[in-house]
């Protein structure tokens, strides 16, 4: 078989350990963490499905080494709880059962305790301790450790060392970045402290190769351990990547693999955890600049998902080995594929942050575009149906193709009806925006998937009652969609004004000034392309809150390319449209245009209902899913397509 992927593709020694490839799946914390902080159930499967995929090393996030200054809802591990080990064996070998190697985090979060808590009471309660003494950006306490203190947390990383070989881990990663203890330790901006722990970069160097020789004396020679660096904090007073070269050189010997990450929970969480906003492979430099100094392999990592840019980094000698999260989250099968040459049937990470998002609303872990995320428990695979029946799609958009593809695996008979020439329905309209390119990109993947599983496609094929009466389909599943809604202002007809569904047909038409009338989030990110090509956007929302349908994770970062790229008016309605812009109607009564010479409508969707109620007693099962049930979001159309098609 051909490999387009040769150095990608081809195993790494680290430590006495080889690694089949070098893609590996990077640290992320699972679901149904138990309330005694063990690995629940559903923690196993989340891990162990990475390792089906085909990732080299599946690393389980985060384990808190130092309970007594660190209380957390994370991982713990120890020998007083009752199977508290044993669940830990059981997360090692279902990682290790597929020739993945498992590799468990090691972490504190220093003054930044309990983050991740649930319990906001006892969050509340909890101390935050950190180098030195001061006050958090939210206005907690810190309290500087003690040297007898940091003599125990160090005892307590070797201790916890040897408990997580003897579970099964394979290799340990120390967390050295992101804001987190040792990286607050590193860093010239938290780090104040006079003795042999501060102030010079040996000193504060200190606890980190403190930590790192306890380890080694836990698991021995050969067992291969990584740290986790941010390679530089990226922040005004913290630490540049030259210091991050030193750091790196400083600890070098005592590892096996250097895992260079960026920023710092302090001020950067775009910086660790990459948004669509920003460029596919924006930390790489970082990774590329410490390996110039140091003789150990180097790991990288951010928004990293194409398989051809993994190859260069390789072949450019800026890293030897690929760490992946978010996209090991849309497809834990790419490794797989790209070993098989399958790659263009790769799904490949939106940066939604719709996993982020769920964690702390839900405290579970949900992925727009795979909805077996947190739910392997039920099947890591779809299986075969006991008996095969004849499905009809109506609908080629994604909840469509999505239902046409899991009934196909299913080993049904499918036929998937569209009435325009091309799949995809709405996320053809993210054609034209370069940082929503993965959303179109998703449309053609189902697409191709969906041949590839044998579905039929018509093209050009509205589903009516008299196609359903001669297809005689056991199974109809509705995915017709949604339309824009357009409001009756006057003037909306006119040549100026573009529907933002067709923005990709007619993007050539907008002028240099544009208002954009809907502030929900399909205008703001519109908006925001519109302001990053120079031109001079006004957005328009009657309500006071833009965006409200957006994730909070991804929301406050929405909110900043707004306040850099375009004017944002709230409180005000539109009443019509003239040659000039936009007239609109303030809170107390008056009329105030905003100025633009082409009007953009985004005021949000209308589910397609006319075509669901002709159809939806056409077939013994009937099913509808996506936007025609009400218009919401790629994660909704996904997992209704989904199990519609487990249903049948």
């Amino acid at each position: 078989m051909d490999n387009r992927y040769p150095l990608l593709t081809s195993p790494i020694q680290l430590g006495r350990t080889i690694f089949r490839n070098r893609m590996f799946s990077a640290p992320m914390g699972a679901t149904d963490i138990t309330a005694d902080c063990c690995p629940g159930p559903r923690v196993q499967g989340f891990y162990e499905l990475r390792a089906k995929g085909g990732a080299a090393a599946v690393t389980v996030s985060e384990l808190v080494v130092h309970p007594e200054t660190d209380g957390s809802h994370m991982l713990h591990l120890d020998l007083e709880t009752p199977g508290c080990l044993a669940a830990h064996a059981f997360v090692a070998d279902g990682i290790r059962r597929h020739g993945s190697v498992p590799s468990i985090e090691f972490s504190h979060s220093g003054q930044y305790a309990g983050t991740y808590m649930s319990d906001k009471n006892k969050k509340e309660s909890l101390n935050q301790w950190g180098p030195s003494d001061g006050v958090r950006p939210d206005g907690r306490p810190v309290k500087g450790l003690s040297v007898e203190q940091i003599a125990d947390i160090v005892r307590a990383y070797g201790e916890k060392a040897a408990l997580a070989k003897r579970a099964g881990y394979e290799m340990i990663m120390i967390h050295a970045g992101h804001g987190w203890l040792l990286n607050q330790f590193l860093s010239p901006y938290f780090n104040h402290r006079t003795d042999a722990y501060g102030g010079s970069l040996e000193n504060r160097v200190r606890l980190t190769r403190e930590v790192l020789q306890a380890v080694r004396a836990a698991v021995g020679p050969g067992f291969p351990i990584e740290i986790r660096l941010s390679g530089s904090e990226l922040f005004e007073g913290g630490y540049d990547v030259a210091e991050g070269c030193r750091i790196a050189q400083a600890v070098e010997d005592l590892v096996d693999l250097i895992h260079v990450s960026a920023g710092s929970y302090q001020f950067g969480f775009f910086h660790t955890h990459l948004p669509m906003f920003a460029e596919h492979g924006a930390n790489v430099w970082l990774a590329a600049e410490i390996k110039k100094h140091v003789s150990k392999p180097v790991a990288t990592i951010g928004a990293i998902n194409s398989p051809e840019m993994m190859e260069r980094i390789l072949e450019e000698g800026k890293a030897d080995v690929i760490y992946m999260a978010r996209e090991l989250l849309a497809d834990p099968f790419l490794p797989e594929k790209v070993s098989s040459g399958r790659e263009d049937l790769i799904v490949k990470c939106l940066r939604c942050y719709t996993c982020m998002a769920e964690r702390p609303t839900t405290f579970t872990r949900r992925c727009a575009v795979n909805p077996l995320v947190g739910r392997e428990l039920e099947g890591m695979e779809v299986q075969l149906a006991a008996r095969r029946r004849k499905v009809l799609v109506a609908g080629g958009g994604v909840a469509g193709l999505e239902a046409a593809v899991t009934a196909a695996r299913r080993g049904h008979e499918v036929l998937l009806c569209e009435k325009s020439d091309r799949l995809g329905g709405i996320l053809k309209s993210e054609e034209a925006i370069p940082f929503k390119h993965e959303m179109y990109e998703l449309g053609l993947t189902l697409e191709r998937q969906a041949r590839e599983e044998g579905v039929k496609i018509r093209l050009g094929t509205p589903v009516t009652p008299e196609l359903v009466a001669t297809e005689k389909p056991d199974a109809l599943i509705l995915a017709v969609g949604s339309r824009p809604i357009v409001p009756p202002l006057p003037g909306i007809e006119g040549d100026n004004v573009i529907i933002v569904n067709d923005y990709y047909l007619e993007k050539d038409k907008v002028q240099d000034t544009v208002v954009v009338l809907g502030g929900g989030l399909a205008g703001c990110e519109c908006a925001v392309h519109l302001g990053m090509e120079g031109k001079q956007v006004h957005l328009v929302e009657m309500r006071d809150t833009l965006a409200p349908d957006c994730n909070i994770r991804h929301r406050p970062i929405l909110m900043k390319q707004i306040a850099d790229h375009v004017t944002a008016h709230t409180g005000l309605a539109g009443l019509r449209v003239t040659s000039e812009g936009l007239v609109c109607r303030t809170r107390d009564g008056r009329e105030e245009l905003i100025p633009g010479k082409t009007v953009i409508c985004a005021v949000g969707q209308r589910a397609n209902r006319t075509d669901v109620d002709q159809l939806r007693r056409s077939a013994p099962f009937v099913r509808e899913v996506g936007d025609c049930v009400r218009p919401a979001n790629i994660t909704k159309a996904i997992y209704e397509g989904f199990h519609a098609a487990m249903d049948i």
